[in-house]
């Protein structure tokens, strides 16, 4: 083989780890922020989570209050 062929062999291996080295960074920021994403769904979840206990323990006072309104209803029709 001669020098000119050896030269472009080297620089398509240059080219090719260039390539690699790039990319492998590139899939490193990649997970970061997978990461960050995953992290923030979690979050997001948990805050499903409170607001959906919360929106349940409103449902039972709305319901509880429902009652005795009712109850006091009643009270008033006997009283006429």
């Amino acid at each position: 083989m001669s020098l000119e062929m050896f030269e472009k062999l080297e620089a398509k291996v240059q080219m090719a780890v260039d390539t690699i080295s790039l990319l492998q960074m590139e899939i490193e920021e990649l997970k970061e922020t997978n990461n960050g994403l995953a992290g923030e769904a979690q979050a997001l979840r948990s805050s499903r989570e409170e607001l959906e206990q919360e929106n349940s323990k409103l449902r039972h006072d709305h319901e509880a209050w429902q009652e005795r309104v009712r109850a006091l209803l009643g009270k008033m029709e006997h009283v006429e």
